[in-house]
């Protein structure tokens, strides 16, 4: 579903992400895993054509991603940032149909399949004639996933959904994309911080270092067969600041 090609990325001579290769199978949950600055945002960035590779290509659906195909391409992939990344001035409706309304969709359509999503995402319809001022956490983030999901995209990224929720929200949340990544069978790139919660989503792990892929696997593989010292480091720290927590 996707390729990545030897992609590589450097703000003022710093790499930001070192070369490198590798795919995600479609109707598969991949988590992106590593401490702050390790390039696991910068490399989802890159997917969806936000951050443009210095080196190596992209491909969506066997197709490089282009600046001349960039828009056209994004149509099939859905975007999910913390708090929906909503647009203030739009109710969550609005915010919900902008694309839908900007491809000069039926409005019977359009209509029909935010009913849709709505009962998918579990908001009650009032809720959507909202501003994101007036919304819970969670609210804002069930409408961005809503947003995500308009077009119906093969393709769902995910870059720290759940990140700045209260734990209570956070583990109901936890529960609902479980739940809709089970019935869509949707290709999913999701980056976390939370060594759990890429364990509960996630077929494949990622764990990064400094621009580079340290170890893929199972959550048993890393936590069974480590690579190398760090990926051991890392888990341990993951514990330690779960017990903290606790």
């Amino acid at each position: 579903m996707v390729t990545l090609d030897s992609v590589s990325k450097s703000y003022g001579g710093v790499p930001a992400l070192a070369p490198l290769t590798m795919e995600f199978a479609r109707e598969r949950v991949t988590a992106l895993i590593g401490p702050s600055g390790c390039g696991k945002s910068t490399l989802l960035r890159m997917i969806v054509g936000l951050v443009v590779p210095d080196g190596g290509r992209v491909a969506i659906g066997g197709e490089a991603l282009t600046k001349e195909n960039v828009a056209r391409l994004r149509h099939g992939i859905g975007y999910v940032i913390q708090e929906g990344g909503l647009f203030p001035h739009l109710t969550a409706r609005e915010n919900v149909t902008l694309l839908s309304r900007f491809l000069n969709k039926e409005p019977k359509w359009i209509d029909a399949r935010t009913a849709e999503l709505a009962e998918l995402a579990r908001l009650l319809p009032p809720t959507l004639e909202r501003y994101p001022r007036d919304l819970s956490g969670g609210q804002r983030q069930r409408v961005g996933i809503m947003r995500a999901l308009m077009l119906d995209p093969p393709l769902l990224l995910f870059d720290e959904p759940l990140g700045a929720l209260d734990p209570i929200t956070r583990y109901e949340l936890q529960d609902e994309l479980k739940r809709i990544f089970t019935a869509l069978a949707k290709t999913v790139v999701l980056v976390t911080h939370d060594m759990h919660e890429a364990a509960y989503f996630a077929h494949d792990i990622v764990l990064m270092r400094e621009g580079r892929v340290v170890q893929r696997g199972s959550a048993a593989d890393l936590l069974e067969r480590p690579a190398e010292p760090f990926v051991r480091d890392f888990l341990r720290a993951q514990r330690a600041g779960a017990a903290t927590q606790g």
